[in-house]
């Protein structure tokens, strides 16, 4: 049975240490699982030899939480967690959520808002003298200048706010290891302006040697929102490994200075990773408030790979983890597979094997990994470039050998799949399995919208690529005698879609006969082109003016047409048909979206049960009954 890490100082104390080397603070509870970062950046550091010690949502508003585990030897690394702590704690409509799945029993207000800038800010007045080492999905979005959707302004870099010695961007093993090396042979923080993947605050520029890329300052984007724009076209096209250069932005008399992103993981040190001895639950401390929500999604489920060259616009993983894929070896999933099916609650099923894309399991073509993903050319959009590899076989026979392992039932894959690389694929055999095997009677697929407009600036197919798909997968369903269905998710009022692009989308809906139980309107997090985008007005893939809803009101009516069979949505929906002149669906025909109800005054007389119609094209009726659509 493995050992959780230490996050007491008793626990400390019984492992015989005098003095931990790091003391890893984190905005999330402490779920030792392959999945949730601190737990991953903490293992490996262990498995080198360094004595780490976790502190889990201390209390922000004062020092003594940090001071009870004693002073680490070597420095404090901070994550705010494994999501950006402003979207654990606020919905689309700026309002507190009522859960955080991060926190022992979902509790809220366990962590404070930007939480990674307050945690540095805490370390630093408790040891001004210790290096202080930022990461996790909040620092590695925020590292320039950015909007913030909940506060409503643009904010600095997350390394001006905190005033952390260095930041980690992207998914950080190997940087981190590095800086851990660095600090235990003696090397001052503030010199270690060498790592890949890593950014920092330089009072000049005298000691760069090499090329770099000078965005436009905070400064000029507060005056100007439209170089928000330029700004993130310009360091998004040297997040490149191969060819990227440093990124430079500047702060009154400082400038952030972010590093060359690191290489991809080989497949062996991809292993290495998952390898390590997880407890694969939360900390047995959280049990007596019933345990952290989180884990029950990834409790049975597998990280296959890594990064996604689909690029979406709304999306930051490709800019967090790269669009090179990075995949693990078969027998260090199968490994895991094992592991998990040894689990007490294990029922036979295992509910994912993938990562943000689940059928990318290698780079879209070979030569990404000797020259880098091309920098102005997109892998899937507009089209599918002619040199994708677009090849299944690998990850149909990974699947074929968990299903073959004893004690499992089931392998489903519920992490996202791109219909449009699955339709690349000249052989029909990855679509064959996954509607035999994979499909827990439901696929969820994400087209987003519909809009040739929206999907534009959202960099995903068109629709017809969509319906396409939808054919395939339903043939074949017939063909092996299953009733399986696609549930598609779409995002409401994401930048360029006008009212009358929302109306089509309802249009949309209604003709394919889905009902979304839930909508997702666009949130503007940071490091995202979609947000830039928002922020500035302009598309920063074409320097193009776009349209951009901001108005709560507007967004709402989005949202309602997405869902205009909702008795409760009508008021809206009537609002937004106005505002779009498509007064041609108000009424009782099938094809309208706010359904009127029939009666004498409008529509005929009724007679015992009768309806008598007025000459409308339509027959008369007996017993009808009629309802508020």
């Amino acid at each position: 049975m493995s050992e959780f890490l230490p996050t007491t100082l008793d626990e400390i104390n019984q492992r015989g240490w005098e003095q931990i080397d790091f003391l890893f603070i984190s905005g999330d509870a402490y779920v030792d699982h392959p999945s949730f970062g601190p737990a991953v950046i903490c293992r490996v550091l262990e498995s080198k030899g360094y004595k780490v010690a976790i502190l889990s949502q201390p209390d922000w508003k004062t020092g003594e939480s940090l001071i009870a585990l004693g002073k680490p030897r070597l420095g404090v690394l901070i994550s705010g967690g494994n999501l950006d702590s402003m979207l654990c704690h606020y919905t689309a409509a700026r309002k507190l959520r009522k859960k955080d799945n991060y926190t022992p029993g979902g509790i809220m207000g366990k962590r404070p808002d930007h939480a990674t800038v307050v945690y540095a800010k805490l370390a630093k007045k408790v040891w001004p003298d210790l290096p202080v080492i930022i990461g996790g999905i909040e620092a590695s979005l925020r590292r320039f200048a950015h909007y913030d959707y909940w506060e409503n302004k643009l904010l600095p870099s997350i390394l001006v706010d905190s005033s952390a010695d260095l930041l980690v961007y992207g998914m950080g093993e190997m940087q981190v290891v590095e800086i851990a090396d660095y600090l235990a042979g003696g090397a001052d923080i503030s010199t270690i302006h060498y790592v890949r993947g890593t950014a920092y605050i330089s009072d000049d520029l005298q000691d760069i040697v090499e090329q770099y890329t000078l965005l436009p300052s905070y400064d000029d984007i507060l005056k100007d929102k439209t170089l928000l724009a330029r700004a993130y076209k310009l360091q998004s096209n040297e997040q490149d490994p191969f060819y990227g250069k440093l990124v430079v932005q500047q702060y009154a008399n400082r400038y952030v200075v972010q590093n060359q992103a690191t290489y991809p993981l080989t497949e062996e040190e991809m292993d290495a990773i998952y390898d390590l001895p997880y407890c694969r639950t939360y900390h047995p401390s959280y049990e007596k408030l019933g345990g952290v929500p989180a884990i029950e999604e990834v409790t049975f489920s597998i990280i296959s790979q890594r990064g996604c060259f689909g690029s979406c616009a709304f999306c930051a993983i490709h800019s967090h983890q790269g669009r090179i894929i990075q995949a693990r070896s078969h027998e260090s999933i199968l490994r895991e597979a094992k592991l998990i099916s040894e689990l007490p609650d294990f029922k036979g099923y295992i509910h994912d094997v993938g990562g943000p894309t689940a059928n990318f399991r290698h780079p879209a073509c070979a030569k990404q990994l000797k020259t880098g993903a091309c920098k102005h050319r997109q892998c899937l959009f507009p089209d599918v470039c002619p040199n994708i590899d677009a090849d299944h076989s690998d990850y149909i026979a990974l699947l074929k050998k968990i299903r073959a392992l004893p004690g499992i039932k089931k392998v489903f894959i519920r992490s996202g799949i791109r219909y449009d690389y699955l339709l690349a694929d000249k052989s029909n055999e990855f679509l064959d399995e996954l509607c035999r095997y994979h499909v827990s009677g439901q696929l969820k697929i994400a087209p987003e919208h519909i809009s040739p407009s929206v999907l534009k600036c959202m960099g995903k197919p068109g629709k017809e690529v969509y319906l396409k798909f939808m054919r395939f997968f339903n043939k074949k369903n017939q063909e092996i005698g299953l009733k399986q269905y696609v549930v598609p998710y779409f995002i409401s009022s994401h930048p360029g879609c006008t009212i009358n692009d929302a109306v089509e989308l309802a249009e949309f809906l209604r003709d394919t006969g889905h009902y979304p139980e839930q909508v997702q309107d666009f949130i503007p997090t940071p490091g995202s082109c979609s947000t830039a985008m928002y922020y500035s007005g302009v598309d920063p893939e074409t320097g193009k003016k776009v349209f951009v809803t901001q108005n709560p009101h507007e967004k709402a009516m989005q949202r309602a047409l997405m869902q205009y069979r909702n008795p409760k949505n009508r008021a809206l929906v009537k609002e937004a048909l106005q505002m779009a002149n498509r007064l041609d669906l108000i009424g009782s025909d099938s094809k309208c979206l706010l359904r009127l109800s029939q009666t004498p005054h409008t529509l005929g007389s009724r007679v015992k049960g009768k309806v008598v119609q007025k000459d409308n094209g339509r027959k008369d009726t007996k017993n009808s009954k009629h309802r508020k659509r």
